[in-house]
């Protein structure tokens, strides 16, 4: 695990300081005063400082001759820079084979997690922050920065200690017992230098390899807020299913190439092939491409060799006046535009045999052992979400926002699908509410003396049913368990209830009443309770004041827990500011924590409660209320109101709980959110949000969008659509913009009525056939009466003029558009080309031949467009 957090905290912290000189020679001298005694195995470490010349010197750092015992071992050590003056990095070589090291990270920092010769990364790298600077695998050659480019240690703020992370992977390389002084010699000056060397690390932290996929995308983007930098060299980094990993710039919807690799071939530092400039605003985006073929069971991001990582690490320079020597990207700030990533990203880079031997080592890791490992790991259906196109919408009819609450403050759905509101009724939490040391004040008013839990119908608001009078203080949160329990908790009260749905009294009740505290019989302001469906243990989020997720068996025997205050620089793994909600994930053995404060989600293991992920959005703004999972792969989420000057509005959020992408934003249309306190939905995607301020509950439900389908209903075959959406499409191909206008056109004319519509159109037909006979039949009369033998010439000139007028320019047939217009009152419903409106055929306004179409068979009316 200290593996994948050093990897996935990747960071460099050099500060400004006067350049100082001190000579090489003096370096030496303290530094063979302070080391430690090294294994004979280890040649060259009897000479870790190596001077170079009057300003240049070097220092090797080597393991000290280890042997490591299991597989996945990561074993740390320390050498100290002994030098109090600036100096600069400009070189890195490697001491390591393929044969016995999967890969080495080397860190800056000022204090090592240990004094001891090697120890267990597990005990972490470094006390204060561990930051890396070179990273080395698969017999990468050396790396040598630019002139004038160096990486800045050492002066009055600068890192004091180099630290050596060494990954042992398979160790059958190890049989015969010998010790390993694997490491890297870095070359350093005191010579400053004009440009400062940084690392910016793009790297997945959630992406999921279904096995037996062949082609699976890992996205990377992030917006680019600095001065500007300057690429010179990149290098990609995955296991073994890595394809290929590659790197760009995105500057006006323009893609620019960084550094494009195969992951099997040696993990070195690339030169950039033509000189790349990142500016303020620019997108750096990047992609790896896996492939799931041969695998038995999903494959996560890790830190072992069974595992996957996803990193594509980035060399650059800055002017030394605004240096930043350390930047990372983990999120995918723009899903969307990977749809114009280069082909070239897609295909995967062919790598030879004989290089496959030569950087794989000359043995392959053990097959046993993978087999082993993967059948060790728990098997997860992934959840599928369905890639039809919807949108969450109010339901602008729901009553109940007229419902007489006091401050909703939780929400759930018991099992038959009914909405249960948990609110305060007429208690209110306000800045009296408590002192300083968490002490509810307002005893002497005693419990809420209404209904604090109702029972809702979800379609008409209608109460089903009431209970909890005279229980509670103040209400927060809300769960219900596959049995139908309520479990709530009281942050007056710092107790957390476990209530029959017809109980009056409890059945379980965790914490001392009215006592704040942090120890296994105390909470401080609970927040909410999630109880697993399967093991039946309870977790609980603890709370305003307490910053813990604490977990208990299904009778209320205290487990375990974890979590901790954040700290001041910034949130880190497992560090909460209030974890406000929580959302369990049955089907991915996962506990999301609505981490508010910090506005994020962060997502543990059921079993140990070792993080596994973080999502967190710019639109969710500084806050991130409540958090809510449904089955099929969604994630529900409500933010806070923004801060002053800040623009991301109050809103509901639809996510995709794979990629954590943002899938879809909601709110209401009628009012606004004003405190949006806690969310639930159900499988069919109707959503409700308690409102603590506005009092009230909203809902909401999907439009979804989808392509026609056929039924039978009484035995005759109805076209039944929804409608469809084409746009999008075309946005992406817009060459095919005719073929699919034509196709639509043909479409929309078979979907002509074979029943009533046909009768209508042979009744129009007849009647005018009718109509034109009684008049030649009256002409004739009339002729015959008046004119007598000279009439019949006569008739056939007369026929003719009125034929004429009933034929089109041409002549070539009878236009009943034109003809049934000239009467006044007639409306050309039927006869007009169809209506346009949410399709890609465009109206020709200047076509004064309107009429065209009109000897198709008329097409049906157009369907409303769906809201």
């Amino acid at each position: 695990m200290a593996g994948l957090l050093n990897n996935l905290l990747i960071l460099l912290v050099f500060q400004n300081s006067c350049l100082g000189f001190r000579s090489p020679l003096s370096v030496f001298k303290r530094y063979k005063d302070t080391t430690r005694s090294l294994s004979n195995e280890c040649l060259g470490s009897n000479r870790p400082v190596i001077s170079l010349g009057l300003s240049d010197f070097a220092l090797d750092i080597r393991m000290p001759g280890v042997t490591p015992k299991q597989s996945d071992t990561y074993l740390c050590m320390s050498a100290p820079l002994l030098v109090d003056d600036e100096a600069y990095v400009v070189d890195f070589k490697p001491h390591a084979s393929m044969d016995t090291v999967h890969h080495m990270l080397l860190f800056g920092c000022n204090e090592p997690s240990s004094t001891e010769n090697y120890w267990d990364c597990d005990e972490g790298t470094c006390k204060d922050k561990s930051n890396i600077l070179y990273a080395w695998a698969r017999n990468a050659p050396p790396t040598r920065l630019p002139k004038g480019v160096g990486f800045r240690v050492g002066g009055e703020t600068g890192s004091k200690y180099f630290v050596l992370q060494v990954h042992y992977g398979d160790i059958s390389a190890f049989r015969d017992k010998h010790k390993d002084c694997s490491g890297v010699t870095l070359h350093l000056t005191h010579q400053k230098q004009p440009l400062i060397a940084g690392m910016y690390l793009m790297m997945s932290v959630n992406t999921v390899i279904p096995p037996g996929e062949k082609v699976v995308d890992a996205d990377i983007a992030c917006h680019y807020k600095r001065f500007p930098m300057h690429l010179f060299a990149y290098r990609v980094h995955t296991h073994r299913l890595g394809k290929v990993v590659s790197g760009y710039r995105v500057r006006n919807g323009q893609w620019t190439l960084i550094g494009r690799q195969s992951p099997q071939l040696p993990q070195a530092f690339y030169s950039v092939e033509h000189p790349v400039d990142v500016h303020f605003d620019d997108i750096l985006a990047a992609r790896c491409v896996f492939s799931g073929e041969g695998r038995t069971t999903e494959t996560h991001i890790g830190g072992t060799a069974n595992d996957e990582m996803c990193n594509f690490y980035i060399m650059y320079y800055m002017e030394a006046k605004h240096a930043v020597s350390y930047m990372t990207c983990t999120q995918n700030a723009n899903p969307e535009m990977f749809r114009n990533i280069p082909q070239e990203a897609n295909t995967p880079i062919l790598v030879k045999s004989d290089m496959l031997k030569m950087t794989h080592g000359h043995h392959e890791e053990s097959k046993d052992a993978d087999k082993n490992s993967l059948q060790q790991q728990p098997k997860r259906e992934e959840e599928e979400v369905l890639d039809q196109d919807f949108h969450i919408d109010e339901v602008v009819d729901w009553p109940g926002l007229d419902l007489k609450l006091g401050q909703v403050s939780g929400l759930a759905l018991d099992p038959e699908n009914n909405l249960v509101v948990f609110h305060r009724g007429d208690h209110v939490w306000d800045e009296n509410s408590f002192d300083s040391k968490f002490v509810y004040q307002q005893r002497g008013v005693g419990p809420i003396e209404q209904n604090t839990i109702l029972v809702l119908n979800p379609s008409n608001a209608q109460l089903l049913h009431s209970m909890g009078k005279n229980l509670f203080y103040l209400p927060h949160g809300l769960s219900i368990d596959k049995n139908g329990n309520y479990w709530v908790t009281d942050v007056a009260l710092h107790q957390v209830f476990k209530l029959g749905a017809d109980d009056k009294e409890p059945l379980l009740i965790l914490g001392t009443a009215l006592q704040p505290g942090s120890d296994k019989n105390h909470f401080c302001q609970p927040t909410d309770v999630a109880v697993d469906p399967i093991t039946g243990s309870i977790y609980v989020s603890d709370g305003y004041c307490n910053s813990r997720i604490v977990q208990f068996s299904p009778n209320g025997l205290y487990i375990k827990q974890w979590g901790e205050e954040t700290s001041l620089d910034r949130a880190r793994p497992g560090q909460f500011h209030i974890p406000h909600s929580l959302a369990l994930v049955p089907d991915f053995s996962q506990l999301c924590v609505a981490d508010r404060e910090n506005g994020r989600i962060q997502c543990f293991t059921l079993e140990t409660g070792e993080f596994v992920r973080e999502i967190k959005h710019k639109s969710f703004g500084r806050e991130l209320f409540a958090v809510s999972y449904v089955p099929g792969g969604l994630l529900f989420a409500v933010n806070g109101m923004p801060y002053p000057g800040e623009a991301e509005p109050v809103q509901g959020f639809v996510m995709n709980f794979s990629t954590g992408e943002i899938i879809d934003t909601f709110s209401p249309v009628r009012k606004t959110f004003e405190m949006p306190h806690d969310v639930v939905a159900s499988e069919d995607k109707t959503v409700f949000v308690g409102d603590v301020h506005a009092r009230t509950v909203w809902k909401f439900t999907s439009t979804e969008k989808m392509e026609h389908r056929s039924v039978k209903k009484a035995g005759i075959e109805v076209q039944e659509a929804k409608e469809t959406i084409i746009e999008t499409r075309l946005k992406n191909s817009p060459e095919s913009t005719e073929p699919l206008k034509e196709e639509e056109k043909q479409h929309l004319v078979r979907q002509t009525s074979t029943g009533v519509s046909f009768i209508l159109i042979t009744t129009l037909l007849i009647i005018p056939i009718i109509v034109l006979l009684a008049i030649l039949v009256f002409i004739r009369w009339r002729k015959t009466t008046v004119y007598g033998g000279d009439a019949e010439h006569k008739l056939d000139s007369s026929s003719g003029r009125i034929l004429g007028r009933l034929r089109g320019k041409g002549g070539g047939g009878l236009n009943l558009g034109n003809f049934f217009a000239s009467h006044k009152g007639y409306s050309r419903k039927g006869f007009d080309r169809l209506s346009t409106e949410g399709s890609d055929q465009e109206k020709d306004e200047d076509d004064g031949t309107d009429l065209e179409e009109e000897y198709s068979a008329p097409p049906p009316p157009p369907a409303p467009s769906s809201s």
